[in-house]
């Protein structure tokens, strides 16, 4: 069994769903059993949309562990921060509870990918973020950025906070869905590969171009970092 992948973003909306799923995918094709987690879910209802997501990318329909709510043990309605969608819905976020699931999939899939909720430093309690989270477990992390305005900043201070803590990097997605600048595009990468190499993290940046040309994502230059 290898350790989880936790799948983290430089932001919210920037396609930690999609790279997820995509990812899971991959894996199962080359005859790995994997399965995603969505540690918290935040503007839904009843089923994670962002897990019905992964099940649509990985063309495995809705599965045991799903119903069973190991997937995602926290859905709320209210859009939020999870602390504050939590506490909307009369409810806390418990460390114990995330545990459980996590552990429970590890036990029954050869590899988990874990999805963050929003960027590194949300809060899941009023004590305790995802960074926090995701360090006391250990996991390597993903991290998924883009070429809109802003990003570079964001990258930047994702890749101290993780430098900071001592944490492992297995790499960058770097998500190019959308329409951007090509110039923007071109320096992005530019800052993205100098910065990794500045901060002691390994220079592997994938790209993941429009769903239609997802298989053609070479996510075993990020899996084989993380055995």
């Amino acid at each position: 069994m290898n350790p989880p992948v936790a799948v983290c973003g430089i932001d919210t909306g920037v396609g930690k769903s999609i790279v997820s799923g995509l990812l899971a995918r991959h894996l199962l094709e080359r005859g790995t059993s994997a399965v995603t987690l969505k540690l918290v879910q935040t503007g839904c209802a009843g089923k994670s949309e962002d897990i019905l997501l992964h099940r649509r990318l990985m063309g495995s329909g809705w599965l045991p562990a799903d119903e069973q709510g190991l997937t995602c043990p926290y859905c709320f309605p209210l859009p939020a921060s999870p602390h504050l969608a939590a506490e909307q819905a009369g409810a806390a976020i418990d460390p114990a509870k995330l545990d459980h699931a996590a552990d429970s999939l590890a036990a029954q899939f050869d590899q988990l990918i874990v999805e963050g909720a929003g960027g590194l430093l949300v809060p899941l309690t009023r004590s305790l973020l995802l960074l926090d989270y995701l360090q006391a477990r250990n996991w390597p992390l993903l991290l998924v950025t883009t070429p809109r305005l802003g990003s570079i900043n964001h990258t930047l201070l994702c890749l101290e906070a993780i430098k900071l803590r001592q944490m492992r990097l297995l790499g960058l997605v770097y998500n190019l869905h959308g329409s951007h600048p090509p110039e923007i595009v071109r320096d992005s990468l530019r800052v993205f590969r100098d910065a990794l190499g500045r901060y002691g993290f390994p220079d592997k940046i994938v790209l993941m171009p429009d769903l239609q040309e997802s298989r053609a994502v070479n996510w075993d230059v990020l899996l084989n970092a993380a055995c």
